[in-house]
């Protein structure tokens, strides 16, 4: 019996060297596409080192601007202390009685020392915000005590007799447990903010409950509104309204900014509604109750006062 293996046909042959040639090219194309993709990974590498070199080269820059703009804040106090130092000994007339003409005067030398105060304290804050090194705390307080202090805060400013300001009462409002300093900041900085930029008519500052254990904060003005393409950017640094009236007015546009960053602090939102000619209503939403501190006592005033 013969047990010889059958040789392969011609055919047969040509199929397998087909099928190796075949094998061949798949396994170098396998072997180029490893290669792309080894490139492609190196790449990558690559790329993310160069992100966070940038990433580094970013943060200290922050950090870099943060002290900057600490440094000049602490400079600047002491030059504005003086001139408004200066300013006050002549209007009491301490080196004698001014004429009509200088009284003028030193009272626009001691709006503008104020009004460069105003902004040297916003630069400061912004840049302990950015260094991480703002301190919030929280107290329990009562609204109607918030409301009456910034209603003597603005008594002697109030210069506009065309303009009126009104704090209604704050009824059914609980206590609240925040930081009562860095809401009265944000509260300052919408109501100047109004003042500045109503002409004539009111400004109306307002506190409602809201559901999930929330307040709502408004400050309403009859101004002259914020045109809807300014609307979205007012609360970033360094913005200004494109306004005539903006222009007679100075300000770093930090006021709004600030809010903004100060809310978020006290777990809370801000928001504007505006329409041009009409007035703005600056609005600032907080939690009842500070989330996320753990030292927060459990007595409120009232539990206090029981005691």
């Amino acid at each position: 019996m013969d047990r010889t293996s059958p040789v392969p046909s011609e055919a047969t042959q040509e199929s397998i060297e087909d099928l190796r040639a075949a094998l061949a090219a798949s396994q170098q194309e396998i072997n180029d596409l490893r290669a792309e993709l080894e490139d492609t990974n190196h790449g990558v590498v690559a790329l993310y080192s160069e992100l966070d070199e940038q990433a580094e080269q970013l943060r200290d820059a922050t950090a870099m601007k943060s002290r900057f703009l600490a440094y000049m804040s602490h400079e600047f106090r002491t030059p504005i202390n003086s001139i408004r130092s200066i300013a006050r000994l002549l209007a009491d007339h301490v080196d004698g009685p001014l004429n009509p003409e200088q009284a003028r005067q030193v009272g626009f030398i001691q709006s503008m020392a104020s009004e460069f105060s105003d902004m040297v304290d916003d630069l400061l804050d912004l840049a302990k915000i950015e260094a991480g090194r703002v301190d919030i705390s929280p107290a329990w307080f009562e609204m109607l005590d918030l409301f009456q202090a910034l209603r003597g805060m603005f008594k002697p400013v109030l210069t506009n007799p065309d303009v009126n300001l009104y704090f209604e009462e704050p009824d059914g409002i609980p206590p609240l447990y925040t930081d009562d300093r860095k809401l009265s900041q944000i509260l300052r900085n919408f109501i100047s903010n109004a003042l500045k930029f109503t002409p004539r008519g009111e400004v109306r500052v307002s506190v409602t409950n809201l559901e999930g254990e929330r307040v709502c904060f408004a400050v309403a003005d009859t101004g002259i509104g914020i045109a809807p393409e300014f609307q979205a950017s007012v609360f970033e640094d360094y913005t200004q309204i494109g306004s005539s009236l903006q222009k007679r007015l100075r300000g770093t546009g930090l006021g709004l900014a600030l809010s903004r960053q100060l809310a978020e602090l006290l777990g809370g939102t801000v928001a504007l509604e505006s329409t041009p000619g009409v007035g703005s209503v600056f609005s600032l939403t907080l939690p009842l109750r500070l989330p996320g501190n753990e030292s927060s006592p459990t007595s409120t005033p009232q539990d206090s006062q029981k005691e």
